[in-house]
């Protein structure tokens, strides 16, 4: 309860700072700067060298990235159809693939599965969600964030530069090396604020009326992220003959609503941060309906 406790109270937070005026209007672009500067780098250090695959448990392994492509496909089609921007685009791309897995998710699945089905969510964060975050996520910031058509050139460059994904070629090489305990330490506490921070700016952009423009992508978002998704998920488990408790709290976990950090990296790139904080904002709402609906279905 603690972790939903955390967010409540910091995306109120923020949306009181934003209602008395008390921080810059531009405060929630720094505070996410902060984030994927500092905080998310030190976390990819902490764990991306502690990720390890399991070939007996295939179903949280492989979804998340299924997931993914099968959300930044859906989102591309739908981006030319309704003609979206290329920041409402990139905002979507983010978002809708990207899940909270972990700091939401891990508590959820605890709740609802109990202590048994907490190692299959990590792996399904671990080397789904969180790799997809600094890999993927890399490459939609460097294609979306300028507004303009990029060549394959900037878009190298943009994720050759892009802190999480420098962070992430670090951790890789630091594999086999084991950090001193000040060390550690330190990158707990920077890592530590992550959630604080990204809820606070969160909740600064938190608007509940958007401009009309963005009320049917954040609605696709919702209902893409909190409905969609866990069906498509329990229908590829069936197809693949996958069963039992991995394939439940896979299913659970890809009903998740969008991950806090994606937002972040929307905001902090120009990507319709109104459009992302919203998304991020009533997704965390409507999940605490959402979820135990879903865990009663697989139950």
């Amino acid at each position: 309860m603690e972790n939903f406790l955390l967010i409540i109270l910091a995306l109120a937070l923020g949306m009181g700072l934003h209602h008395l005026r008390l921080l810059p209007p531009e405060s929630a672009l720094v505070l996410n700067q902060f984030v994927i500067y500092v905080s998310l780098p030190a976390l990819v250090l902490l764990r991306v060298p502690h990720i390890t695959l399991s070939q007996e448990l295939l179903a949280p392994v492989l979804t998340p990235w299924i997931l993914l492509f099968l959300s930044a496909l859906v989102v591309l089609v739908m981006a030319r159809v309704m003609t979206w921007s290329r920041p409402v685009t990139g905002a979507l791309m983010l978002v809708i693939p990207l899940g909270n897995t972990s700091f939401l998710g891990v508590p959820m699945v605890q709740a609802f599965f109990g202590q048994s089905g907490v190692a299959i969510a990590l792996l399904y964060d671990q080397v789904g969600t969180f790799t997809a975050l600094a890999t993927y996520g890399s490459i939609v910031v460097a294609t979306y964030s300028d507004g303009q058509q990029p060549t394959p050139g900037t878009v190298l460059k943009k994720i050759l530069t892009f802190p999480p994904f420098i962070a992430m070629l670090m951790a890789l090489s630091l594999r086999q090396v084991t950090l001193p305990p000040p060390l550690i330490h330190v990158l707990e506490s920077l890592a530590a604020t992550l959630i604080p921070v990204v809820m606070v700016a969160v909740g600064f952009q938190f608007r509940i009326l958007l401009p009309r423009s963005l009320l049917f992508p954040l609605l696709f978002a919702l209902g893409f992220k909190l409905v969609a998704s866990p069906l498509a998920t329990a229908l590829l488990c069936h197809l693949a003959g996958w069963s039992g408790l991995p394939a439940s709290v896979t299913v659970f976990e890809s009903g998740m609503p969008a991950m806090i950090t994606a937002g972040a990296l929307a905001t902090a790139a120009g990507l319709a941060p109104d459009l992302a904080a919203a998304v991020v904002g009533f997704g965390i709402l409507l999940s605490f309906l959402t979820l135990p609906l879903l865990a009663a279905w697989l139950a």
